[in-house]
């Protein structure tokens, strides 16, 4: 694949690690960044490209919650879904047909059509100024593409901004979850390693794996042979290593992406990242069990003051009653949970801990954090 062609961006040099980003504000509460605004006339021209999937749905739902501002939303999906129709802000609007001419009027796309719908039209919407915010992992490790959490390195879209064409890569779901929780640990004292477990959940396989586990848990608990054609092996009531094909380390992919990522998204290739992905049968928040080693000591209580000083982050972590996240805490919200926080009892100091976070998988590690990327443009 020849190169993108992209302008030439330029804007202020990069803040440090966890310093507020401009433009980012807290929404009323707990959470992340919002722009207050609606339809309007000199707001941006915006497309979902992908619109009939489940990231797709809910670009529509976030946009619409965020009231973000734009002129004219432009559904686009495959020649099969074209002349379906999609509701959104009052509206009954048409799905045409994603090509290459799509972009002419559009000033910030959305996609989350796959890698390889990406890799076809990146070039046609960059040539026509359109700022694509991509959820596929087709540019993510591309040099010159901004990896984006808003909440952890929303510095580096200086210089991005609506009518410039550009692309902006939105991380695996599994490492924004997973940094969005362990940022203010790093910022704090210092990740050396990490080592990540995940329990992921249908909707990272999308739509049809969603449906295809709540067809299994009837056929199963009806006694029937369970339906097997997202997944080689049941879903339902199971577990097993995440699907994605296994490179030559014995790692899968989506373990390595969560260790190439986060070295980008931190500037720091020297972390030791290590992971195991799991498929669980929850339907759309995935969960992560985390072990830090430090570089400098950070008490419990330390950790828990800088989560919970956190925009997007929130604390469920209850000993007494033995409450902490869990996915369905997580799911259709916005911000990433975090408990289980305590020191690692096999080391003999304060450089270790260990913390259990969820979040949902379709909002924050998809839509949401593509949409606050889109804001930031603004």
């Amino acid at each position: 694949m020849a190169p993108l062609r992209m302008p030439v961006l330029r804007g202020s040099p990069c803040l440090a690690l966890g310093a507020p980003q401009p433009g980012l504000r807290a929404r009323p509460g707990r959470g992340a960044a919002v722009v207050r605004a609606a339809k309007t006339a000199d707001g941006p021209s915006v497309a979902i490209a992908g619109v009939t999937g489940a990231v797709g749905q809910e670009f529509l739902r976030v946009l619409k919650e965020r009231d973000f501002p734009y002129s004219k939303l432009k559904p686009l999906a495959s020649a099969r879904s074209a002349g379906k129709h999609v509701q959104f802000d009052g509206q009954d609007i048409v799905v045409e047909e994603l090509t290459a001419d799509s972009f002419k009027d559009v000033d910030i796309a959305l996609f989350s059509a796959g890698g390889s719908i990406t890799k076809k039209f990146a070039q046609a919407a960059i040539d026509s100024n359109c700022m694509i915010v991509d959820n596929s992992s087709a540019f993510r490790m591309t040099d010159g593409v901004p990896l984006i959490i808003p909440e952890v390195n929303g510095e580096d879209m200086a210089g991005y901004k609506v009518g410039k064409g550009g692309i902006i890569a939105n991380p695996n779901c599994s490492t924004i979850i997973a940094l969005m929780a362990v940022t203010p640990l790093h910022k704090a004292a210092g990740v050396e390693r990490m080592v990540i477990s995940t329990y992921q959940a249908a909707s990272g396989a999308g739509q049809a794996a969603m449906d295809e586990l709540v067809l299994q848990m009837r056929e199963f608990l009806d006694g029937k042979e369970v339906t097997k054609e997202i997944f080689p092996l049941q879903y339902a009531f199971n577990l097993f290593s995440h699907n994605s094909p296994i490179t030559d380390t014995g790692y899968n992919e989506e373990e390595m992406k969560m260790v190439k990522e986060t070295h980008k998204i931190w500037k720091d290739p020297d972390v030791k990242v290590t992971a195991t992905c799991i498929r669980v049968p929850v339907m759309r928040a995935h969960a992560e069990s985390i072990n830090l080693q430090l570089k400098n000591p950070l008490t419990e209580s330390e950790a828990r003051a800088a989560l919970n000083s956190s925009p997007g982050v929130s604390i469920i972590d209850d000993r007494e009653n033995n409450r902490f996240p869990t996915p369905l805490d997580a799911t259709s919200r916005d911000d990433v949970y975090v408990g289980r926080v305590r020191r690692d009892i096999s080391r003999g100091d304060d450089k270790g801990l260990d913390l259990f976070v969820c979040g949902d998988q379709i909002k924050k590690g998809a839509a949401l954090n593509a949409v606050q990327i889109a804001e930031l443009l603004l």
